[in-house]
């Protein structure tokens, strides 16, 4: 298992926009349960890039991140696996806090 990265403007959406897949292709719930879970099964680290992405909602980021939580992944884990790259620190900063409950 190696390293696995998602560029996710390129990848995903370049606007990551809602909660649930109801709300359109570019939800966090879609993004979770078809990049996310994906890549932290498949690989022992898992790099997000976020440049290049429109500002991000706090809807779409706890779906997407509160919900691996949720989904039965630990807090302690999640945050050795997962590296959030972006020109925002920010965006980091918010992640591991629905990262962290």
């Amino acid at each position: 298992m190696n390293g696995k990265m998602i560029k996710v403007a390129d990848e995903f959406a370049r606007a990551p926009v809602g909660r649930y897949i109801s709300d359109g292709p570019n939800s966090g719930e879609r993004f979770r349960k078809d990049f996310l879970i994906p890549a932290l099964k498949e690989s022992n680290s898992v790099v997000l890039q976020f440049d290049g992405t429109r500002p991000i909602g706090s809807s779409f980021l706890e779906e997407a991140f509160g919900g691996l939580r949720r989904a039965g992944f630990q807090a302690a884990d999640l945050i050795k696996k997962l590296k959030v790259l972006s020109s925002d620190p920010s965006l980091a900063i918010e992640i591991k806090r629905y990262l962290n409950g």
